[in-house]
């Protein structure tokens, strides 16, 4: 029996590659993007499995009916890649409130409206939702706090789903990439700090532009990444993909249990004490 896949951002980067790979194993595939040039050369590409693509920006009003209505007429939905999104960054204070309204609007607010036109459809065939979040979401650098904001709100929104859903037999997956060599490093959003954000947001920014192209992981294994957990009967929550991303979460996971551990005494100590 064909499944049937609903793919935001599935115009370029890791949603480009998951729609290749599922479309080449015969799954019906709902693509969903903004750039028509963009979806039509998937289409040209589509050789094999069925390609319905869905031209509109996730963040417009009246999106989430209409994807419900596209999941209807498909007959029901299997697997969810809900990965549209982008990144922004700079200073927290100087990241303006449109800009930063904006990208909780994508990146928070659209991901769950996508989620609310699709879970009846995921809960009765027992389907599987990957959530793509981002190294980010587990951990900030200078300049990244608004983004990472927003992508640990995608996560722990989806915690909570995974333990709704439970009963039901859907499975949510949370993928956490680090820096993969994709649109997303050539098109991010950054607002250059001034004078007193330099030493931290500048040197950020300007060490993160230098590193060579060797740096970036390659896309792909994030997209086998994803296809591999929709396949299996009891995915992980989470799955950090790229080293980058394994080290750089236990290190921040490593740090909040030894800050956690250190200040514990805090809460026990008698007023006025030394802790």
């Amino acid at each position: 029996m064909t499944s049937t896949w609903l793919i935001t951002g599935a115009t370029s980067g890791f949603g480009r590659l998951v729609a290749e790979r599922a479309l080449a194993a015969g799954a019906h595939v709902i693509a969903v993007g903004r750039r028509r040039d963009r979806l039509a050369e998937l289409a040209d590409h589509a050789t094999q499995g069925k390609l319905t693509t869905i031209e509109v920006d996730i963040t417009a009003d009246g999106t989430e009916q209409f994807l419900a209505d596209a999941v209807r007429t498909a007959g029901g939905l299997d697997v969810l890649v809900n990965n549209a999104g982008y990144g922004l960054f700079g200073s927290v204070e100087q990241i303006d409130a449109g800009k930063a309204r904006a990208i909780f609007e994508t990146n928070v607010l659209a991901n769950l409206a996508v989620l609310r036109a699709t879970l009846p459809a995921l809960r009765a065939s027992r389907g599987r939702i990957v959530q793509m979040s981002s190294m980010n979401g587990q951990l900030a650098w200078a300049s990244s706090g608004l983004y990472s904001a927003s992508k640990a709100a995608v996560e722990l929104a989806s915690e909570a789903l995974a333990l709704e859903l439970a009963p039901t037999g859907a499975k949510v997956t949370i993928v956490e990439p680090g820096v993969f060599a994709t649109e997303f490093a050539t098109s991010l959003h950054v607002v250059a700090p001034d004078d007193a954000y330099a030493p931290t947001v500048g040197k950020f920014l300007t060490d993160f532009s230098a590193q060579p192209p060797s740096a970036f992981g390659d896309a792909e294994r994030v997209a086998d990444a994803i296809m591999a957990v929709t396949a299996m009967e009891e995915p992980p929550l989470r799955l950090a993909v790229g080293a980058d991303a394994v080290e750089g979460i236990r290190r921040s996971l490593r740090s909040r249990l030894a800050e956690l551990d250190r200040w514990e005494s805090l809460l026990h100590a008698p007023v006025g004490e030394k802790v």
